[in-house]
């Protein structure tokens, strides 16, 4: 592991699109799988972060196969609104087969550094394992403080490193052995498998991910660390205008 933290994803965004579609099928039970059935509870962490109320409007960025978004639906009611999107085609797919019944959730086609939405469109905005995936992270935080309203907040849960170096190099080990042999078995997709873990090499600690936050411009950064500090849930502020 780098000392130094990298500033976004050097993977070529078509390379990582193409990737994410080829798990979309396995995508599910692979992250259930990895994570011991944790990851739903994390999500729901992240929900909470949001502050979100029953009418409310929000956006999930890199909302792969919905899950997130649709905890996120059920937050804002029928009469709220929440719009997903991602790059990938195959994880959409999975995303409006799984939740087609949620009226109040919409999935499109789009990239996070480039939302097709009006500035201060929406009250929250979340990114779940998403924001690896991007070239540019701080770019990511500002396009999603962007189309934010001032005083909406924006959500962050992706996965860290635990501050005790020598479990953090451990846990880091086992991960990178672990997510390929797994998706050798569910996935059948072994060399896909090897980016998860990889993606995690020198990102950006739990507090310089809220430096980040900051440096895009969100203020009142705060973050809480879940499951012994492998998961981080972050959330940042809009400032209000003048």
């Amino acid at each position: 592991m780098s000392d130094e933290p990298k500033s976004g994803n050097p993977v070529a965004e078509p390379d990582v699109t193409e990737m994410f579609d080829s798990i979309a099928p396995a995508y599910d039970r692979m992250n259930s799988l990895m994570t011991l059935g944790r990851d739903a509870g994390w999500r729901r962490a992240a929900v909470e972060a949001t502050e979100l109320r029953t009418g409310d409007a929000a956006i999930d960025v890199a909302c792969g196969t919905g899950k997130l978004a649709a905890l996120v639906a059920e937050r804002v009611g029928p009469f709220g609104r929440v719009e997903a999107v991602d790059l990938s085609r195959g994880m959409l797919a999975r995303a409006i087969r799984d939740y087609r019944d949620l009226v109040q959730l919409h999935f499109r086609e789009a990239n996070a550094l480039a939302l097709p939405y009006a500035d201060g469109e929406f009250d929250a905005a979340t990114i779940a394992f998403g924001l690896r995936n991007l070239a540019d992270y701080e770019a990511g935080f500002r396009e999603m403080a962007r189309v934010v309203r001032p005083g909406g907040v924006v959500v962050c849960l992706e996965l860290s490193l635990p501050r005790w170096r020598p479990y953090a190099r451990a846990y880091h080990g086992l991960f990178r052995l672990a997510a390929p042999i797994a998706g050798a078995l569910v996935a059948r997709r072994r060399s896909a498998y090897r980016y998860l873990p990889e993606s995690l090499d020198a990102f950006p600690s739990a507090e310089q991910l809220a430096t980040t936050m900051r440096a895009a411009g969100l203020t009142d950064v705060r973050f809480r660390r879940l499951t012994t500090g492998v998961v981080a849930v972050h959330r940042g502020r809009v400032p209000e205008r003048d």
